[in-house]
């Protein structure tokens, strides 16, 4: 880490050094007690068998089933295709669209697509930045295949009021809680909700399995389809029972997720520490706060979220800008709003003005394990050098736009 930014020329963006000469992400990206990881590893090593739903793969199941307190967990290469196989089995016949929150994970359109269903954007409430039972309700239609129901990135949705409404509607619901691994909803833990639950095991997550992804739920007939399917849809040596493709979870994955999950408790406390050190310090930036966790409900404390308020001097993006050319790599949260651009696929939405100004509020700051206790105080550091001098940087940064073209090459 390079000393702090005494001057405007001393930012990254105009010419001075780096904040970080490492750069410091969003991501949780623990690392793993090697020795519990090779002691994992030498289950399918001894077996000779690393992938087809080995011992490492099928211990993890058994655990992540009675971690979120659900009959049966299967798990899956990627939450993407988790998710998407589940969209395909819970959709109702002949219908084609899914209700979704337009403020969420980037690409959960194209989860949905893949799925053969029809994006249908819906409304989000401002202050849990969720969707509600209302604001679902409100486009359910004749054409409504599949509720999702999807978590924010610090704290959860209405989980139990969707429930009600699936009930109501006699639409499946399918939650997206990739963020929520570790939370209770109402006293209740998350991976127990609706007919599924996806989650995920990228290294970015709060349990570590390199990558993959894994779905939670307490219908057996389901859970068995998701089986089949992530394996070509063989039920046995050339039977094939269902559509299916190669999804499986090697035992590779399956080992690392198993050493994350020992260590997920102190994983938490960690993180708390963090989330804490930055709640305190950016109580004196002005026009900038940390989105706080609802410590009612069991909390991991992964993701710091800031809101950009009316007091911050700069845009969210050009705030973005300056943080990634120290090194300090934050990212917009949930930008742009979905339904604002096209993807290709055929999507539906009406109005959805607060979807649209909530992509522009906030940011995730980075986090996780890679995060020092020093390195948060330079982060805060450096936003409040932005909030002081935040005229000055704001002329700068315009200059940068002027001089540059449409592509980003210098103008002529």
């Amino acid at each position: 880490m390079t000393a702090g930014k005494g001057t405007i020329a001393d930012f990254a963006l105009f010419g001075g050094p780096a904040l970080f000469d490492r750069p410091r992400s969003i991501g949780n990206l623990v690392t793993p007690d090697f020795e519990r990881f090779m002691s994992y590893s030498r289950m399918f090593l001894e077996a000779r068998q690393y992938t087809n739903n080995g011992p490492a793969n099928r211990l993890l199941e058994n655990r992540l089933a009675e971690f979120h307190q659900t009959q049966r967990c299967v798990t899956f290469s990627t939450a993407f295709w988790g998710l998407s196989l589940a969209m395909r089995c819970l959709a109702l016949p002949g219908r084609r669209e899914i209700v979704m929150p337009s403020l969420t994970y980037r690409r959960m359109g194209e989860i949905a697509a893949s799925a053969g269903l029809v994006p249908r954007y819906c409304e989000v409430d401002r202050t849990t930045r969720a969707q509600t039972a209302e604001t679902v309700a409100a486009c359910i239609n004749d054409d409504t295949a599949l509720l999702l129901g999807a978590h924010p990135t610090v704290n959860c949705c209405d989980a139990a009021g969707l429930e009600k409404l699936s009930a109501e509607t006699g639409v499946p619901l399918l939650f997206d809680s990739v963020e929520s691994v570790y939370e209770t909803c109402g006293g209740r833990k998350v991976g127990s909700f609706g007919r599924a639950e996806g989650f995920s095991i990228h290294a970015s997550k709060l349990v570590n399995g390199f990558e993959g992804g894994y779905v939670t739920t307490d219908d057996h007939q389901l859970a068995d389809r998701l089986v089949y399917m992530r394996g070509f849809g063989f039920a046995e040596m050339d039977t094939v029972v269902e559509f299916g493709f190669n999804a499986k979870l090697n035992e590779v994955h399956a080992a690392m997720a198993l050493t994350g999950l020992d260590d997920l408790e102190e994983q938490v406390i960690r993180n708390r520490v963090r989330y804490e050190q930055y709640r305190r310090e950016i109580e004196e930036v002005p026009g900038i706060s940390i989105v706080e966790f609802d410590e009612s409900e069991k909390c991991s404390y992964k993701n710091v979220l800031a809101e950009i308020g009316p007091g911050w001097p700069l845009s969210r993006d050009d705030t973005l800008t300056l943080l990634t050319a120290e090194g300090a790599l934050a990212r917009a949260y949930y930008s742009p709003a979905l339904h604002t651009h096209q993807p290709g696929f055929e999507i539906r939405h009406g109005e959805l003005p607060v979807s649209e100004e909530l992509a522009t509020r906030f940011l995730l700051l980075p986090c996780g394990d890679q995060m020092a206790s020093e390195d948060i105080t330079a982060v805060v550091g450096l936003l409040t050098v932005i909030a002081a001098r935040g005229g000055e940087l704001r002329d700068r940064l315009e200059g940068v736009s002027l001089s540059t073209g449409a592509c980003g090459e210098a103008a002529s």
